[in-house]
């Protein structure tokens, strides 16, 4: 395993090194500090009009020399293109593993337990499912709705009966009662009171200011106090001495 990855990093890097050769390149600038200088012709040269034509120029120099370098890389791409696809032939071809260097006798593997066939079970669908809940649920529902429509029932008939003895009540209420005859072998006879008749006072209309302020304060204590709420009588109790005042008499 790590030859054939150190393989495979190489050819990688290969692979990388021919693409950059296969970028184009620039081509150098002329040395403008030494200008080309032209060489005179002489007699001899001037004479043979053929030698003048087979003269190359500076730009077919340069052309046969860039169709000479591509040419180059094309041999060594197809040379390393070659080399790669040789050598992954020879990876896939398998290589038979030599037996360890050991005096140990091979280990026999436990086998793993056989499995039991597969029994199929019925498939069951979800729709068939939400189908079972959804019906549950709707009798709950329907369940709920009756219950309800039954405790309004029984609350509306509570409530006519509530109303007809109420009427009832009212109704015995408003007959008239005979009133209570008074007792004549016991007439009331008017008694003088045996109280002292109240002495008359001169009012004290001037009143110093620190006086006025202390009985204000007294009276309020004595309104907020319990004591004043505890002697207050009730409703029922002037009821009821209302009725023992009617009886007496």
């Amino acid at each position: 395993m790590e030859r054939e990855r150190q393989q495979k990093l190489e050819e990688e890097e290969e692979i990388k090194r021919l693409r950059k050769e296969l970028i184009p390149k620039a081509q150098l600038m002329p040395y403008f500090d030494r200008p080309f200088v032209p060489r005179r012709m002489s007699c001899n040269d001037m004479s043979g009009p053929s030698r003048l034509q087979h003269l190359p120029s500076s730009v077919e120099k340069a052309e046969a020399l860039y169709q000479q370098r591509g040419q180059l890389k094309e041999e060594q791409l197809m040379k390393k293109i070659q080399k790669l696809v040789g050598e992954e032939e020879k990876l896939r071809m398998p290589i038979a593993q030599g037996l360890p260097w050991t005096t140990d006798e091979p280990k026999c593997l436990i086998k793993p337990p056989v499995k039991k066939n597969t029994i199929p079970i019925d498939l069951k669908l979800h729709s068939d499912i939400r189908v079972v809940e959804r019906a549950r649920f709707a009798h709950q529902v329907a369940e709920k709705g009756r219950l309800i429509k039954q405790y309004k029932m029984e609350r509306d008939r509570q409530q006519k009966l509530e109303e007809e003895e109420e009427i009832k009540r009212l109704r015995k209420e408003l007959i008239p009662k005979a009133q209570l005859m008074p007792y004549f072998d016991r007439p009331f006879v008017p008694r003088r009171s045996e109280k002292q008749p109240t002495v008359p006072r001169e009012p004290k209309f001037c009143i110093p200011r620190h006086k006025k302020i202390k009985c204000c304060r007294m009276s309020c204590n004595d309104m907020s106090g319990p004591s004043q709420l505890q002697h207050l009588p009730s409703s029922v109790e002037k009821a009821e001495a209302l009725y023992k005042n009617r009886i007496l008499q």
